[in-house]
């Protein structure tokens, strides 16, 4: 449930199509709905750009089961992230409306894609290709909501040709999102060639001493560039969503 939703149900009441009582009914189980193992928060894609997004890390695969099947009744696009190919093989019997990415190691629904709702592109720029599973999971949601997307893979500063062959396609871009590994430098490489927003997503790729993530972390707060704004580690859906709020008509 989004607010265009909410906005055409009402007008549906108004015009006669729909009853008092059913969207009394739908209404009450705002603004959240317990189901148990968790409390779901039907109202978010109301007051924000979309709505709850499941993150499946540690959670059981019998309380994804009863998370989704609450938030089917409420919501058209459903993501979950973070989740194990073990156990979406198992969440694919039961939801087989939904589709799993493995190299994303995303699950989603997405029956709704307008693309309509950024002034401009997002440009997704990973280092490597080791550095993809949270550019995908950036990808679909800004996907999930109607951002215009773009991806430009394995651009990373070993061999900087390759990032400068594409300085059009970067200037272009709205906002760019920069997921690196290692020691972190492409952001603020990026955001030296660039007059636009720069987020930087360090990822937990690297040998022994980038101790999971924390060196690129570190060089990404440290950067010497303008205009760069850091996450946490491997956190491409908290970087598309600010993307989305930054790019938003």
């Amino acid at each position: 449930m989004n607010s265009e939703d909410l906005k055409k149900m009402l007008t549906e009441l108004q015009n006669g199509q729909r009853q008092v009582d059913e969207v009394v009914e739908f209404l009450d189980h705002l603004p959240f709905r317990d189901v148990g193992v968790a409390h779901l928060d039907t109202h978010r894609g109301v007051r924000s750009l979309m709505g709850e997004v499941v993150f499946a890390l540690g959670k059981e695969v019998k309380d994804i089961e009863v998370i989704l099947e609450g938030l089917l009744q409420h919501e058209k696009n459903i993501l979950v992230t973070r989740l194990e190919a073990h156990k979406a093989e198992i969440l694919q019997k039961k939801f087989p409306q939904f589709e799993y990415h493995p190299s994303g190691q995303y699950f989603v629904r997405l029956t709704r894609n307008d693309n309509d709702k950024g002034r401009g592109t997002v440009l997704i720029v990973t280092a490597g290709t080791s550095d993809l599973r949270v550019a995908y999971e950036a990808e679909i949601t800004l996907r999930m909501m109607g951002q215009s997307v773009e991806m430009l893979v394995d651009v990373g500063v070993a061999g900087i040709h390759r990032l400068l062959a594409y300085r059009e396609k970067l200037m272009a871009a709205e906002v760019l999102i920069v997921v690196a590994g290692m020691e972190g430098a492409l952001p603020s490489v990026v955001a030296g060639l660039v007059e636009r927003p720069v987020i930087a997503v360090p990822t937990s790729i690297g040998y022994g001493a980038a101790f999971g993530g924390v060196a690129a972390l570190l060089g990404m707060l440290n950067s010497c560039a303008g205009g760069v704004g850091v996450v946490n580690i491997d956190n491409g859906f908290g970087a598309a969503y600010l993307a989305g709020l930054i790019n938003r008509k």
